[in-house]
């Protein structure tokens, strides 16, 4: 776990945080803070508004009602690309990679973005070397140095998720949001994903929908259920486990 960050510390604070579909409300009334530097955790029952909190807090949802701060700064009003600008940057459910170019071409691409470039098809290889270790680097930190040249396409769907995660971190993001990282993974796989998260939270931020329990607690400081669009309890796991609307709200399977 991390070192505690000071108790007002807050990257992101969220306040009366509400969305609403014709008439029904996803999200009502969410209160969510996560301190810097740690990984919080948003757990809840298919349904209960989870992947809507994170559409809007990245902004890929403008919100009903309530606020959005990052950084002290509100940005409730700003676009997604506004928002990942300022250094929150979400990864996928569903791992998003060029499966035609390699490896090392995908975190290039994503390199290129920080620069405001698009992707120069029509430049040699020769001048784009000045990527090339800061695109080594990356590869290693995700242990994917080895299969740098190999086409995505080829990879396992663990290390496709690897390098979802490396090209997150190419945009130097200071907050990433994971959607489900371990979702489709073998028991190998998520041991190795989990390493991996806990190794690049050391210098960032990290909140994460995730429905693998035990993932939750090895790698959570703070965890929030939300039930029904609403927060249900919030605190580390220890003491989410055992309360009793939790385990309601999960019909027991958060014991199992």
């Amino acid at each position: 776990m991390h070192k505690s960050a000071p108790q007002d510390d807050y990257i992101i604070e969220a306040s009366g945080l509400t969305k609403n579909f014709f008439g029904f409300s996803a999200v009502r009334a969410v209160d969510l803070k996560v301190r810097r530097h740690s990984i919080h955790a948003l757990i809840g029952p298919n349904g209960a508004g989870k992947t809507t909190t994170f559409n809007l807090i990245t902004k890929f949802l403008s919100p009903t009602a309530g606020t959005i701060r990052f950084n002290g700064e509100d940005i409730t009003a700003l676009r997604p690309a506004e928002v990942a600008l300022k250094g929150i940057v979400r990864s996928f459910q569903i791992s998003a990679v060029f499966p035609r170019m390699s490896v090392r071409e995908n975190v290039r691409i994503a390199l290129q973005r920080p620069l405001g470039s698009s992707y120069r098809f029509w430049q040699s290889e020769r001048s784009l070397d000045d990527l090339s270790e800061r695109v080594d680097e990356l590869l290693d930190a995700v242990g994917l140095l080895g299969y740098r040249d190999r086409p995505a396409a080829g990879l396992s769907y663990g290390r496709k998720r690897a390098l979802e995660i490396a090209t997150t971190l190419a945009l130097d993001p200071e907050m990433m949001l994971l959607d489900e990282p371990m979702s489709g993974l073998g028991h190998e796989d998520v041991d190795r994903i989990s390493e991996l998260i806990r190794k690049v939270s050391t210098q960032r931020t990290i909140l994460m929908v995730e429905h693998n329990l035990s993932v939750v607690a090895a790698l959570s400081d703070t965890i929030t259920v939300l039930a029904a669009g609403q927060v249900l309890a919030e605190g580390p796991y220890s003491s989410v486990s055992q309360d009793p609307r939790v385990v309601e709200a999960y019909i027991g399977s958060i014991n199992e």
